[in-house]
């Protein structure tokens, strides 16, 4: 890779120069980043301590909550050393794996979450199969299905991205190695792995999505066909934690990745990678606990200890 390149290091530009900004960035940064891990640590422990919880919601619930803990852990730490010293630089080699790591555990989310909507349209839409239909085996195939696409299909942007020479400069207009970011500092032309990553993203995001919003709207259906209002109140909240997730996540990554280039500005890039590698999974513990009476009921029972 380095025989490929002048460049051997990038610096990130991060947010701001000045030292209070700055300040205040790492310091609520800092309360996000370990908020996130506590919420999603505890998620994963009331799941495997409870035996209510192993069921297939839950087990793909804590497969998200694994997910969204490397995903930040991908990005945030590195964020918070430059928010202390600006202008520290990270390898070539460092930053691929960066790229690469982030993009393969938001692959690997993406399928999680379609998963997820599946499992929901099976147990509402077909209750009295689904033990069958969301057996463990099916659960346990699924799950390394998302995890072994998420880590493969970045595979081919990681390589076309790192073949191009970087000649100068070297400073990334971003918090970390993105690949949008990077495609800006290529010293050739991008356009054929910008349209490779607008097909892949087809793969990842819209036909996930497309999925999804099927599934739900049969889900709608189904609900709305339940005589008794509190059966329709109880089925709505069984997934309208899972649609909010859907939403804010696919929103942001839809708009940052399938995005014509020359419409991309640095400033709207960053806050929008702000929202869904940091935002979203802090909330995706809030959204799923508070939501959720079956966390609420487990959490409060082992408090009482």
């Amino acid at each position: 890779m380095a025989n490929q390149t002048h460049v051997v290091e990038f610096h990130f530009l991060g947010f701001s120069r000045s030292f209070k900004v700055r300040l205040l960035l790492l310091g609520l940064f800092s309360i996000v980043y370990a908020l996130t891990l506590v919420g999603n640590t505890i998620i994963l422990m009331l799941i495997w301590l409870d035996a209510r919880l192993h069921t297939p919601m839950y087990f793909f619930l804590s497969h998200l909550a694994c997910v969204d803990i490397c995903y930040t852990s991908s990005t945030i730490p590195q964020m918070l050393t430059n928010l202390q010293s600006p202008g520290r630089a990270i390898s070539v080699v460092g930053c691929a794996m960066q790229m690469y790591i982030f993009l393969a555990l938001a692959t690997a989310e993406c399928f999680l979450l379609a998963v997820m909507a599946y499992d929901r349209y099976v147990a509402i839409c077909h209750a009295l199969h689904y033990t069958v239909l969301m057996n463990k085996r099916i659960c346990i195939y699924t799950a390394t299905t998302c995890w072994t696409c998420g880590f493969v299909l970045p595979l081919v942007h990681t390589v076309l991205t790192w073949q191009l020479p970087f000649c100068g400069p070297n400073l990334i207009d971003h918090y970390f190695c993105e690949m949008p970011a990077l495609l800006k500092l290529a010293c050739a032309d991008t356009r054929v792995i910008e349209k490779i990553t607008l097909v892949g993203c087809i793969f990842t995001l819209l036909i996930p999505i497309t999925f999804i919003t099927m599934t739900y709207i049969r889900i709608i259906a189904a609900i709305l066909k339940i005589q008794s209002t509190k059966g329709q109140r109880k089925a709505f909240s069984t997934c309208g934690s899972h649609m909010t997730v859907v939403v804010l996540f696919y929103g942001s990554a839809i708009f940052t990745y399938m995005r014509p280039e020359s419409s991309h500005s640095p400033g709207q890039d960053k806050m929008i990678s702000v929202f869904y590698s940091i935002v979203i999974p802090l909330c995706n513990p809030i959204i799923y606990s508070l939501k959720n009476n079956d966390m609420k009921t487990v959490l409060a029972k082992i408090l009482q200890f």
